[in-house]
């Protein structure tokens, strides 16, 4: 490795960056620093494919800041730069998920998919955990989030199922995940979540709105409580259903107890 100064317009987001999908970051913090004395903690880069250009492995919002600055019309100077051997990709990763995970602690699907692409370069489980700081048992826990159908992930990186529930999802067969997207998708039907799915999945029983013994019409107007939607349509729902199941016990047991008359 190798310290240099390089023109703003030879860099770009190399894409063994762990930060380096999406929208650029906010860098309302770093605009200050960056206009009174530029980038002060060099880059980490390597050599891409054109001559005299580098990717960025980790230091993409000092990257962005800098780029700021110049379309305000600010003075640029060369930014100061670490350069990696050529070609290293999972070193790059390496040194990009150690920066950011010093920074700011990313989300589990953006360490899934560096851990990953570190296993494929040939990292073991153990030599992840140790360049990271985790136990091989969480690097493990975090690799098993392959075993989700991709649209769960997208689910789970944009926060709308929470950890518990993700744990579970990742012991189910492809057709489970597939059957409980279905329920998160329907709006009449009850979507369990953490221990009630791991119920579900192993041993508990989904029961389908269309096959009730009672009108819902009632139950899904009662639900007007801040409880979730799915969750409070179906627990009124499941009350009712017992409720009339209950009456109807009790009428049944009325008529047996009642002397029969004999003309």
């Amino acid at each position: 490795m190798k310290l240099d100064f390089i023109d703003l317009g030879n860099l770009s987001i190399a894409a063994a960056n762990m930060r380096g999908k999406g929208k650029d970051p906010d860098v309302a913090d770093l605009m200050p620093s960056i206009r009174a004395r530029g980038v002060l903690v060099p880059l980490l880069v390597r050599p891409n494919c054109s001559k005299g250009h580098f990717e960025i492995v980790a230091g993409r919002r000092r990257f962005t800041a800098v780029g700021a600055v110049a379309r305000e019309g600010g003075a640029v100077r060369p930014i100061p730069c670490a350069i990696l051997d050529e070609g290293d990709d999972a070193d790059a990763l390496e040194a990009s998920m150690l920066e950011n995970l010093a920074r700011v602690q990313p989300d589990e699907v953006s360490q899934w998919e560096a851990f990953v692409a570190l296993v494929k370069a040939g990292r073991s489980v153990e030599e992840v955990a140790d360049s990271f700081g985790f136990e091989p048992r969480a690097v493990k826990r975090i690799l098993a989030l392959g075993n989700l159908l991709p649209r769960i992930r997208n689910l789970y990186r944009g926060g709308e199922i929470d950890a518990g529930t993700v744990r579970h999802l990742t012991l189910a067969s492809k057709s489970q995940q597939k059957s409980w997207l279905a329920l998160f998708d329907d709006e009449g039907a009850y979507c369990p979540t953490g221990h009630q799915l791991k119920a579900w999945l192993f041993g508990g029983t989904a029961i389908a709105v269309k096959h009730a013994l009672f009108d819902t019409g009632e139950a899904k107007a009662a639900t007007r409580s801040p409880t979730p939607r799915r969750r409070s349509t179906s627990i009124a729902i499941w009350g009712a259903g017992m409720s009339n199941i209950a009456t109807t016990r009790r009428s049944s047991r009325a008529s047996r107890r009642s002397p029969r008359i004999i003309r």
